[in-house]
């Protein structure tokens, strides 16, 4: 009896330093939620409603040993709560069908794509012969003109040709799903348009003012700082990356240099530090002042003003809102004598931000951001106690925090970057090393300069300490990304793996005592899950029209061309740093274009497409044990394995494995049926015979 209550005891004990827990559980909570294979009704709420009442009451009234599991128990129950409310929040129309014809919406977003076209996101959307009960709250389009046609801005009322689809889903099972990060963001459409922009409406007095007022300071950036420089500075400060390169973007990507454009902890801590230490050293300089305010209080809350403004500036994303809270958090606890950089502060952010956007889970921007900043507030934590740190002068102590903080946040989020990116920046350390000051004392103290000047006209010295600093750093990423080896590609990992090393790592650093070196062994489960476990044998994607087989050169596809979006992801997930060009070209398939057979083990299969596809079924039928048809039958012939686009709609993308005994185990993607996923049901996951 002892035994089985001991771990009790010890929680019991431990109970003072356990709230860093908090969002932990309600993670898991969420990460339950998010896990059902079919969406919950209101019995469902009700149920986890009574329950965490209960729960709550008995983590106040029950005995010692049992408040703490009762107080865990109530957090995941409050996950999975604010998951149901955030989703009743966000409900909004999806498109259910491909559309082409008139778009006409107000411009509330501007951006670039992955192919280098200007994009724009609309509300207010009204599509022809489309009710408006079904009409997509927000569409974002790709426009492919290049001839003469509006310019959009915020606020204007525009009108286009486009075409339009419902967001795609997982290129395969288990991949990053699109379609429902979309639905969280209200996004009910996407596609692209190659007809001109043409304005029906100015934007009114006071509308998209922020977004207007965004727009007006990136244009007076990229005035007065020419070329890729002012557009990074743009990015960096303002938020509005519509004018960064492709190129670039990709060499800030291969030097680990994209998260300064990331309007999120780093930017948001750099922008609040100075302003802080402005206005509390500026009231030293006035004596009377000084004697009579606490500065410290006053900086403290001017950066939060500031701070609050900048959210808004920055269009409020969710990497700045978790970078604004975090910073809220920090200010307050100045403004209420407590530390500002602890744990119990981190855990307060991200508790507010899981309950609030449950979705973010998921994102890698989150997961990056609480991982640094944990990381950082522990590592320093336990440096404040190392006397030979406290020993060095002034110059060694910064030049040690520099080192430091770079090498404690790499170490902390490579590992997501790695599973979320799949690929590993080799010269990364180095380059942030390079660049990370001239963010921190160049770019956002020459903004903050430059709005304070600009009503003087002296807004020069910001802008040259601004264009100083983006040269910079964009020199360093061109430099470092040109390097041999700059990029290792690295298999994305199940979906356990990311779970097991969260929790490890989280275990390690919070819990107090001997006991949290058990967090080692979820941290070395996950990573050798990562190790062993292949990537799929077979890919297939959503429209039929690609698959992809491992090779010994690595997967070989079955098209130079289309179903882009499929190969890529598929490529990046397998670790592989080629195109799908390149991977067209392996061993793998033969065949004409339009009928390219393959070989899987003891399987014989072939990929049909174009218009005389279904005339070839009865003949590819008699010569393969596996047919992919990428066009619909209306019903499938008799001893034949045919995947269809008609199953392919229904099932998403498939992946394959091959079993011990020769079988094949198809997997589709839609294993689950979620409201974000529209009117699919969940499909079961097939295990074929070996052939024979």
């Amino acid at each position: 009896m002892w035994r089985l209550g001991h771990p009790f005891a010890a929680l019991a004990a431990a109970r003072g330093t356990l709230f860093p827990f908090v969002p932990v559980l309600i993670a898991c909570g969420i990460g339950i939620w998010f896990g059902l294979v079919a969406e919950p009704g209101l019995p469902f709420y009700g149920g986890i409603a009574l329950a965490a009442l209960g729960l709550l009451a008995a983590s106040v009234r029950a005995p010692d040993l049992v408040q703490v599991p009762a107080w865990a128990a109530f957090c995941l129950c409050l996950g999975m709560l604010a998951c149901g409310l955030r989703l009743s929040l966000v409900a909004a129309p999806v498109l259910e069908f491909r559309y082409y014809g008139p778009v006409q919406g107000r411009v509330v977003e501007i951006d670039r794509s992955e192919s280098d076209f200007p994009r724009i996101t609309l509300d207010r959307v009204v599509l022809s012969r489309v009710d408006p009960v079904r009409t997509p709250r927000t569409v974002r389009v790709t426009l492919h003109w290049d001839g003469p046609q509006t310019e959009p801005k915020p606020g204007l009322t525009v009108i286009l040709t486009a075409n339009l689809a419902p967001p795609p889903g997982p290129a395969e099972p288990g991949g990053f799903d699109f379609r429902r990060m979309a639905y969280f963001e209200g996004l009910g459409a996407v596609g692209s348009s190659r007809s001109p922009l043409l304005t029906l409406e100015p934007a009114a007095p006071g509308e998209e003012w922020v977004n207007r007022l965004r727009a007006h300071l990136s244009g007076a950036i990229m005035a007065r700082i020419p070329g890729q420089a002012g557009a990074f500075a743009s990015g960096a400060v303002t938020g509005d990356r519509s004018q960064i390169a492709q190129a670039t973007v990709q060499d800030l990507r291969a030097s680990n240099l994209s998260h300064l454009l990331a309007i999120s902890g780093m930017n948001m801590a750099f922008l609040t530090g100075f302003v802080f230490a402005l206005v509390r050293y500026g009231i030293a300089l006035v004596p009377p002042v000084a004697l009579r305010l606490n500065s410290k209080k006053v900086a403290a809350a001017v950066a939060l003003v500031v701070s609050a403004f900048y959210l808004a500036l920055s269009g409020a994303n969710v990497a700045t809102e978790r970078a604004f809270v975090m910073v809220a958090v920090m200010l307050v606890a100045v403004l209420a004598d407590r530390r500002a950089f602890t744990l119990r502060g981190v855990a307060l952010a991200g508790t507010a931000l899981l309950l609030w956007q449950p979705d973010s889970l998921f994102g890698p921007g989150f997961q990056m951001s609480f991982a640094a900043t944990i990381a950082l507030v522990a590592g320093f934590d336990a440096l404040r106690r190392w006397p030979r740190a406290q020993g060095l002068p002034w110059w060694g102590r910064g030049v040690m925090v520099a080192v430091l903080s770079t090498v404690i946040a790499g170490a902390a989020t490579a590992p997501l970057g790695a599973a979320h990116f799949n690929r590993f920046t080799d010269y990364g350390m180095i380059a942030n090393l390079l660049t990370v000051p001239a963010m921190g004392m160049l770019i956002m103290p020459g903004a903050v300069i430059a709005v304070l000047l600009a009503p003087l006209g002296l807004a020069a010295p910001g802008f040259w300490a601004m264009e100083l600093g983006a040269r910079w750093i964009l020199a360093v990423a061109h430099l470092v990304a040109g390097w041999k080896g700059a990029v290792t590609g690295i298999p994305a990992p199940v979906p356990a793996v990311l779970p097991l090393l969260a929790l490890g790592a989280l275990w390690v650093v919070i819990w107090q005592g001997r006991a949290r070196w058990l967090g080692v062994a979820p941290l070395v489960a996950g990573f050798v899950l990562w190790a062993i476990l292949p990537r799929p044998d077979l890919l297939i994607s959503t429209d039929g029209g690609l698959a992809g087989v491992m090779g010994p050169e690595g997967r070989a596809l079955s098209a130079a061309k289309g179903a882009g979006f499929a190969a890529s992801d598929w490529l990046a997930n397998d670790g592989d740093l080629a195109d799908q060009k390149e991977a067209a070209n392996r061993k793998g398939f033969t065949g004409p274009a339009m009928a390219r057979g393959f070989q899987l083990g003891g399987w014989r299969g072939v990929v049909l497409k174009g218009k005389g596809a279904a005339a070839q079924l009865d003949r590819a039928c008699k010569e393969n044990d596996l047919v992919v048809l990428a066009a619909d039958l209306a019903a499938l012939p008799e001893g034949c394995i045919v995947i269809d686009r008609t199953e392919l709609a229904l099932s998403g993308a498939v992946a394959g494995w091959l079993e011990p005994d020769g079988g094949l185990r198809l997997i589709p993607t839609n294993r689950a049926a979620r409201v974000w996923m529209g009117q699919v049901s969940a499909q079961p996951v097939i295990v074929l015979p070996p052939p024979q």
